[in-house]
Formats: C-alpha cells, structure tokens, sequence
C-alpha cells in the first residue's frame, strides 16, 4: 500500500495544471523532434537547459522526461514513410514500416507503432513504480567505496555496450575525466588545470558543455547530412489496425517490452540495443522469418515497444542509483544537479513529490501521446514542409542567448562554442560524446567518493575488496574489462589473419 499511497500523491502533483501543461509541451515537443530527422532528444534537451533552470525541478524533469520518450513516438512517423530515421532509435523500424508504405499500409505501421508504443511505455512506468523503491532501499546500504566501484562500473558499461568502439569510448571517458577535475579540488581546495583564468576556478558549466557537444554539435554535423527540405505527400490510410494485425503483432509488442526493459536498465544499453535485439528475436522466433524487410508487422511493433520500453526503464538506474545510463540521462541527472537535488538511493525519501511526480507523469504522458499520434498524425508529417537549415540556424541562436541568460557570462558562450566545435570534431572522426559527457558529470562523484574510501583505510586500496558489495561490483568491473580487452585482441589478430 505504501507504494500505491505514493503514487496517488504522486498524481496530485503530476495533474496540478503548471505539470500537466509542462508534460504536455514535453510530449508534444518530443514527438515533434522525433519526426524531424536531424534533431533527436539528446541535442533538443541540451537545447532546452537554460529554459529548464527557470522552472520548478518537478516541471523541468517532467517537461524533459516527455520530450525524451515523446521523441521515441515520433521517430516512427519519419521512419515509416520516409525511411529516414526521425531519431536513432527508429533505424530499425526503417526495415519493415517503410516496406509496409510502399504496400499502401503506413497508416497500420504507424498505428501499431503508437498501440505497441503505448503499451510498452505503460510496462516500463509500472516496472518504475515498484522496482525503483526497492532498488533504492538496498542502495542506501552504499558507502563511499561501492560508489567509487559503481561509478566506475557505470562509465565502463557505457563505453561496452552503448557505441560502436570501445577503445574511442574509452578515451572519450578519460577525457570527460580529466576536464572534471578543471577548477578547485573538492577536499583541500587547491586549483587544477585553471591556466590561470579565474573563469575556471568553479570548473567547466556543465549546461553549457552539454549545450555545446549535443546541441551546437550535433547541428554542425547533421547539416552536412540533411536535405533543404523534406515535403512528403505520401498518403496515410487507415490507422486503427485490424483484428488480424493485432493478433499478429501482440505477442512482438509483448517480448519488445521485456526486452526494452530489461535492456534499458543497463547503463549504456539504451534504446537503440534494445530495438536491435527485439528485431533479433522477432525474426529467429518467427516461423516465416522471410517476410522480415519486406513489411512484417511484427518487424515493427517490436522495436518500437523495445525503444519505448527502454526509455521508461532508463530511469531506474539513474533515480535510484544515481548513475545516467546514456546521453539524456546525462542531462537529466546535471540538471537535478544544478537544481541541488542529488540523484540516489535518497532521492525517494528526500524528494518524494519529485520522484512520485514524474512517475505519475509518465502515465499521463504515454496516455497524451496515443490520442496525438493516432487521430493527428497527418499534422505532424506537415512538419517535415519545414526547411531543416533554417530550423537548426534558429536553434543556434537560441543557444547562445540562452547559455548567456544562465549567469550572465559571456564566458560560457565560448565555453558552448568550443565543445560544439569539439563535438563535431569527434563524430567526423568516429567519436561518441555521449561517454565523455558521461565521466564528466560522473567524474566528480568519482573522486570525491574515492578520496574518501582512502581516508577510510588510511590509503589502503583493500578496502574495494573486502567489503562484499564493492568487492562482487569490483569483480564484473574487472571480467568486463577483460571481455573488452580480449576482443580486441581477437578482432586485431583476425584482421592480421584476413
């Protein structure tokens, strides 16, 4: 009952009208980034930052909330009908929605998507609300060495299993380390890396470093990608599916919610693994595997549940341990930061109204999003009329005068210039941002909890072992990196081999 009590008082705070209207400008602006490809969720929040500071934390993590798994909806309008992913999670529904357009079905993908869509989201929401309380209970029994082990664990995972190259992850994460420690030093207060800019003593602002690595640089990037414009006059149909579509896709939406779960639970697993794996398993369970890429209903239903599955479950690890598990995450938790609410095992004690709010949110967001994309969806393909250059030039601008608005220093300006160029930089050359932003806002964390584990034994490293809980984290810290370590070796000795 305490749960159930917690939630009602969460609906309280989640229906209050500033809320509601927040959660739906969150939905409807995530599922509008979702159609328009070129500008996901990650840059559009990063966009979105310093608005957020100016509202109640409870507003700005339901607004936020709502545009990530709103834009997990609205990728697959663009992913359908014009097999162009809206966001990268969509690439799998490429395979079998626009397959099903040309057959004259799109209206049916889309409606199953927005039904599989639903449901998964409303299974992630439910596994929120009782696994996260619980997680969280056991999680208060951490101290300072299972935080070191768990942070480190949690930047490990990451560069694994969430990009493409571990050993470019891993440098990405060494250096969001590095620039971490720019400014004072936590425990004796002595300057690091400062230069002698004053600038710097309070270290690198972390709005404006995510601002410029997913916003100013993702821009930069998909502007060498992107068309002028992107009109689509392709006809819709009937979007309610059939008895028969239904019954063939329902047991695809069932799997692709567990495995969207379950997957996004992972730090680094994320939704687009999670729609991967769903395809996957679709296809091998199916007993005519051939109508895979050639519009299979199910080749769509599943990964859409999986994406929006692993969206809600995203949330698990980073509410109740404290730890983001991508790129969006990253900015949810920086944001509770900046607002001074801690994210962890606390955070359901301490901030209950915040917690329960979101979650109760999250069941009004997914309900808004299914009467939006079924009855409105020929008004949001009108968006793709938009020319993205001019729509990119503006949010630039946007950026800048908001980065300015945070504090009033033009130092943050360059601060947004110099990561977006960065940020551009790294993906030309193959690098992921996402675990460079990740060690630096888990960095701090790191090292504060880490220089108190060594106060705690008096310098000796032991203390990681002997303990149970930071010793078994230790443990698949360490096989992990092996596992990554061998497989490089192998893939060099084949490429040798070859």
């Amino acid at each position: 009952m305490d749960t159930l009590d917690a939630m009602l008082s969460g609906f309280q705070v989640a229906l209050s009208w500033h809320n509601l209207l927040y959660c739906l400008i969150g939905v409807l602006v995530g599922n509008m980034i979702g159609v328009l490809p070129g500008l996901g969720p990650t840059a559009t929040i990063s966009l979105l930052l310093p608005f957020s500071f100016t509202l109640p934390p409870e507003s700005s993590i339901i607004m936020m909330a709502g545009i990530y798994y709103g834009a997990m909806y609205g990728g697959s309008i663009t992913s359908t009908l014009l097999d162009l992913p809206g966001e990268a999670a969509s690439v799998v529904t490429t395979f079998d929605g626009y397959q099903m357009t040309k057959q004259g079905r799109a209206g049916i993908a889309l409606g199953i998507a927005a039904i599989g869509s639903f449901i998964a989201g409303t299974f992630s929401v439910l596994g929120l609300s009782f696994l996260a309380p619980g997680l969280a209970n056991f999680a208060v029994r951490f101290g300072a060495p299972e935080y070191t082990v768990l942070t480190s664990l949690g930047i490990l995972l990451v560069a694994y299993l969430g990009t493409k190259s571990f050993v470019k992850s891993a440098v990405c994460a060494a250096f969001g380390l590095l620039i971490a420690t720019i400014g004072q030093d936590p425990i004796t207060g002595s300057i690091r890396l400062t230069f002698g800019s004053n600038d710097l003593l309070g270290g690198i602002d972390f709005a404006a470093m995510a601002m410029g690595v997913f916003g100013v640089g993702e821009i930069l990037h998909n502007l060498e990608k992107l068309s002028q414009g992107n009109a689509v006059m392709t006809k819709v149909g009937r979007i309610w599916p059939t008895v028969k579509d239904f019954s063939q896709a329902k047991w695809a939406i069932v799997r692709g919610s567990i495995i969207g779960f379950t997957v996004g639970i992972l730090p680094g697993g994320g939704s687009i693994i999670a729609t991967v794996a769903s395809y996957g398993a679709e296809k091998r369970l199916s007993k005519t595997p051939e109508r895979f890429g050639k519009g299979a209903i199910e080749g769509v239903a599943g990964p859409e549940s999986a994406n929006n599955a692993a969206a809600g479950a995203a949330f698990i690890p980073l509410l109740t341990l404290g730890i983001p598990s991508d790129a969006v995450m990253a900015l949810l938790f920086g944001t509770l930061l900046l607002n001074g609410i801690t994210p962890g095992p606390q955070l359901i004690t301490e901030h209950g109204d915040l917690f329960w709010g979101v979650v109760a949110s999250m069941y009004i967001g997914n309900a808004l999003l299914l009467l939006l994309n079924l009855p409105f969806v020929g008004l949001f393909i009108q968006l793709l009329r938009v020319r993205t250059s001019i729509l990119m030039a503006f949010a630039v601008v946007l950026t800048m005068i908001g980065v300015y608005s945070l504090s009033n220093d033009s130092f943050n300006m360059w601060v947004v210039l110099f990561f977006g160029a960065l940020g551009y930089i790294m993906r030309k050359a193959g690098f992921d941002p996402a675990p460079m932003v990740l060690a630096f806002v888990l960095g701090k964390i790191l090292e504060s909890s880490f220089r108190q584990s060594m106060i705690m034994s008096n310098g000796e490293f032991g203390i990681f072992v002997s303990r149970p809980l930071s010793g078994g984290l230790l443990a698949i810290f360490f096989a992990l990196a092996l596992i990554s370590a061998a497989r490089f070796v192998w893939k060099k000795a084949k490429l040798k081999g070859a």
